[in-house]
């Protein structure tokens, strides 16, 4: 049974996740601040973390910060904030998915529910390994090698996209088509999200992430890995 961690200091929106959760087929613990929230991840080690950005003692921002030293296990933003930036500060840090408030349980779910396919799909992938320039991607194991030598652990999202892009080295992507690639099934979403998850995957894995090798940008398009 897989086990979710949600965090929000409003009792009642914590409750309403935790009934739907749970009536999913999932084990549930509950945090109400940031600090605590970041004890209990680190002690418990849960398989995904719902997390609210407003929280008290430690925003959810600053969590997500902490929290990705230690581990990659996916992250879902709730946030009432509606400006764009938060959200892709919230992406950048290294969160897999937003959902504004107000939202629907049904559809928090059901994104839970996606991230977790991305997950099994990704580590199921009739591909074991999928070797491409100098680099290396271990399927079953979400790592990725550069001439042998382990690089920055990515995300279950950031290495799904990547390796989106690497089975295919040459072809341009569309956001929209990435989007597609990594939700599995069609959400509102907005294609700025991509370009947050790109900016991760450069800094872990390029050199210079300001000059990249690997996932070149094609502007006006989207993105390309290049086999050279």
């Amino acid at each position: 049974m897989k086990t979710i961690l949600v965090v929000d200091d409003e009792p009642k929106i914590t409750q309403l996740v935790r009934d739907y959760l749970e009536g999913a087929g999932f084990a549930v613990h509950v945090a109400h601040d940031g600090k605590s929230a970041l004890s209990h991840a680190k002690t418990d080690r849960p398989d995904l973390i719902v997390l609210d950005l407003g929280l008290p003692q430690m925003d959810g921002l600053d969590f997500t910060r902490e929290f990705r030293k230690v581990s990659n296990a996916p992250i879902i933003m709730l946030t009432a904030r509606s400006e764009e930036s938060d959200k892709l500060i919230g992406l950048e840090l290294g969160a897999d998915d937003y959902i504004t408030k107000p939202f629907s349980p049904k559809e928090l779910v059901a994104r839970v529910r996606v991230v977790f396919r991305r997950i099994e799909n990704a580590t199921t992938a009739a591909t074991d390994m999928i070797r491409v320039a100098d680099l290396t991607l271990d399927v079953p194991r979400l790592r990725v090698t550069a001439s042998g030598r382990d690089l920055e652990e990515l995300t279950p999202t950031e290495f799904e996209l990547l390796a989106a892009l690497a089975r295919q080295p040459g072809r341009v992507f569309t956001r929209a088509q990435l989007l597609d690639a990594i939700h599995g099934v069609a959400f509102e979403s907005y294609e700025r999200a991509i370009d947050a998850h790109i900016k991760n995957i450069r800094r872990k894995i390029e050199v210079k992430p300001g000059e990249p090798k690997y996932v070149l940008t094609v502007y006006g398009v989207g993105y390309k890995f290049v086999d050279k």
